[in-house]
């Protein structure tokens, strides 16, 4: 049988709902996708339609899905597209679903930070809690940032931006994108 596998880029447009049923747990979200293009009149970058979709994932990238994932953060979704046609209420109306095969955060716009779950590990369903508004695995004890010379903001050091200038604003949480750092005298922790 042919399928027609998509890969999207968009943003999570809805909160993940996520339910156990009898065959597994399953997760759906609304998943929205503009697409950009260059203005030459204007001369800059200028929104196109938006188009939604329904995306469906099962059993553990349902369960890892609404453990991970939050409205308005920008993901790429793989799967299975699915058109459905249905007639309701004498109007005609076409749904388009994708039944995921892989999800992740768009690393083009933002940081991630990766933990595998473990066979027999309870099922996470839920996102801390954070007034910050990040949830970062590096604010634990578990990931202690490094102590030493800081940056003129006071935080820790970070990479350099382009300029080769050493900027607060050009860091994340933890010193820099993926930037894991080790008290003095023992090695860097990998999540």
């Amino acid at each position: 049988m042919n399928e027609t596998m998509v890969t999207l880029v968009g943003n999570v447009a809805t909160a993940v709902e996520y339910r156990e049923s009898a065959t597994g747990g399953w997760a759906r979200f609304r998943f929205a996708v503009t697409s950009r293009h260059w203005d030459r009149q204007r001369e800059l970058w200028a929104d196109g339609p938006t188009s939604f979709y329904t995306v469906w994932a099962r059993r553990t990238l349902g369960v890892n899905l609404a453990a991970s994932v939050a409205v308005g953060e920008p993901l790429v979704v793989h799967g299975r597209l699915k058109v459905r046609e249905e007639e309701k209420e004498g109007q005609r109306r076409t749904s388009v679903d994708v039944d995921a095969v892989a999800v992740g955060h768009d690393m083009t716009r933002g940081t991630s930070a990766f933990r595998r779950t473990m066979k027999g590990e309870p099922h996470l369903t839920g996102r801390p809690a954070d007034p910050s508004g990040f949830a970062s695995p590096f604010d634990s004890p578990e990931f202690p940032v490094r102590t030493g010379p800081s940056s003129p903001d006071g935080g820790p050091p970070g990479p350099p931006s382009s300029n080769g200038q050493d900027h607060a604003a050009d860091r994340g949480p933890a010193g820099g994108p993926g930037v894991v750092a080790a008290e003095a005298g023992t090695p860097a922790a990998v999540p």
